[in-house]
């Protein structure tokens, strides 16, 4: 393949590029299909996805719609800074999510709730298994 030929190729297709939206200061109580009718009005919808607490299932108050570059463009500038059920909408390009380095532990030490140290094969320095007179307690 050429390179001019890439470059038109590109170019053609430019137009048909999905982009993400950005919407934020959503009312709690909106639904996907709310938001996908909101956006219809200016371009046709591809995805739209409202952002959930995992505890408890509540809207987190954004969300994303996926359309065509040209149709976004449009819904951003028609719909950034309207209100939607008492709030003022923000909507702009979403931006990739950033690469982060990888957790060590998940989040949280597994050792339990104090450091336990060393080996503890022995016991023989921690007592408890021996009886006052030195007797052993070894049952079997």
């Amino acid at each position: 393949m050429s390179l001019v030929f890439r470059r038109l190729f590109r170019s053609s297709t430019a137009a048909f590029e999905k982009k993400n939206i950005f919407v934020g200061n959503l009312p709690w109580t909106i639904k996907e299909s709310d938001l996908s009718t909101l956006f219809s009005q200016v371009g046709k919808v591809d995805a739209v996805r409202i952002i959930t607490d995992r505890e408890s299932g509540r809207s987190r108050g954004f969300g994303f719609v996926e359309m065509e570059e040209a149709d976004a463009i449009a819904a951003i500038e028609k719909l950034n800074g309207s209100e939607l059920g008492g709030r003022e909408l923000r909507a702009n390009l979403a931006e990739p999510k950033e690469e982060r380095p990888p957790r060590a532990e998940g989040g949280f030490q597994r050792q339990g709730g104090f450091q336990r140290g060393g080996d503890r094969g022995d016991r023989g320095d921690r007592g408890g298994f021996e009886r006052r007179g030195g007797e052993s307690r070894d049952r079997y």
